[in-house]
């Protein structure tokens, strides 16, 4: 099949290895960072935060993160042109949602007297929050979306990208406390340009399951 999507994902892969010459440019990133604003969450909430790590001063903080275990990725760190940490609030409230319905407001999707009626759709929240009010696993599946959406993104403006979930949300959380300020990174993503001699994957064929194999038609 030929189509742009489809040649996105065929060519895009896991890169392996960075060439720590090349940096993405100002406007890729410009439209990389839009795009991962304009990601979609459920019930509209973006109960996240997207940290890009950039300057030499930043990349060294987010290397000494990899002291206790995934130190494949730790490479990625200097080499790589930027790694964007995917944060997600483990204790999205009433108070976060209020934020985007008044942002709605704002920009005219939401009339200002049905301000009340739009938190009709907290109960969306209220349904994954636990007695604690936790509700973690709803809004880190939220991030991922927006994960999916930025790997895609970059794909389409022929940037390399290295989704690691093998990262510590322990250190991070305590070497980018500020930043985060109690929001939780289980997820970052390197983006940049592979190596071409050294970076093996860049080679391979792609290789998926058969349609046959993953969809039903019913």
């Amino acid at each position: 099949m030929t189509h742009p999507i489809i040649n996105d994902l065929n060519t895009r892969y896991t890169t392996k290895k960075y060439d720590a010459t090349k940096r993405v440019a100002a406007d890729d990133l410009a439209v990389l960072y839009e795009a991962m604003r304009l990601s979609p969450s459920s019930i509209n909430s973006q109960p996240w935060k997207f940290i890009v790590i950039e300057s030499d001063h930043a990349k060294q903080r987010m290397h000494d993160t990899f002291e206790n275990k995934f130190q494949f990725n730790q490479p990625h760190v200097k080499t790589a042109s930027h790694i964007i940490l995917f944060a997600h609030n483990p204790k999205y409230s009433r108070e976060d949602y209020a934020r985007v319905i008044d942002a709605d407001i704002k920009n005219g999707r939401t009339p200002a007297e049905n301000r009340e009626q739009a938190f009709g759709a907290y109960a969306f929240v209220d349904l994954n929050t636990d007695e604690n009010g936790n509700n973690e696993a709803w809004t880190k599946a939220q991030t991922y979306i927006a994960l999916g959406n930025t790997m895609h993104t970059a794909a389409r403006l022929g940037i390399d990208s290295t989704p690691m979930e093998g990262v510590d949300p322990h250190l991070i959380s305590q070497i980018f406390a500020d930043e985060l300020d109690g929001y939780i990174c289980d997820v970052a993503l390197a983006i940049g340009y592979h190596e071409t001699v050294t970076d093996y994957n860049a080679k391979l064929p792609k290789s998926r399951l058969g349609q046959e194999h993953v969809i039903s038609i019913l």
